[in-house]
């Protein structure tokens, strides 16, 4: 997930720079905009193992921070405590389950346009969905 605004900006600009440079080789086998998704889904995960990379080899201790206390204290975050929490929360999902929630909770997306971006089954999608709902559900008692 990336949580700081200036980093999800450069995703964004690196996703339009892809698509734009990619559009002739657009062929409509799938939906502009699960094209769009796929891409952009790509960029995030690549800035995260960078990210990831960098932190393990730096002495910065941002790892440390939890993501409802850098949310918290991002200017652009506008939700409460527990959005915060709920974030925090979908934050420690595995990786594909993190995709499947916020594609289908966040962004109300069909379970065949999830399929499209993911390159995976409904079935398998709706496994995910099914067991991150009951993982977050638990953090969310515990945290309570």
């Amino acid at each position: 997930m990336v949580l700081d605004h200036d980093d999800a900006n450069d995703v964004l600009q690196n996703t339009f720079i892809k698509a734009w440079n990619g559009l002739p080789s657009f062929e409509g086998r799938a939906h502009l905009s699960s094209w769009l998704y796929r891409i952009a889904v790509n960029e995030a995960l690549d800035f995260l193992r960078k990210k990831k990379q960098y932190l393990s080899l730096s002495d910065s201790d941002s790892e440390g921070c939890s993501v409802a206390s850098r949310l918290m204290a991002d200017e652009y975050f506008d939700g409460d405590e527990t959005a915060a929490k709920l974030q925090q929360a979908v934050a420690e999902l595995p990786q594909m389950q993190r995709l499947v929630f916020q594609l289908k909770y966040f962004e109300g997306k069909k379970y065949s346009e999830i399929s499209e971006i993911l390159g995976k089954s409904e079935g398998t999608l709706k496994a995910s969905y099914h067991i991150a709902v009951k993982k977050i559900s638990a953090f969310l008692e515990q945290h309570d």
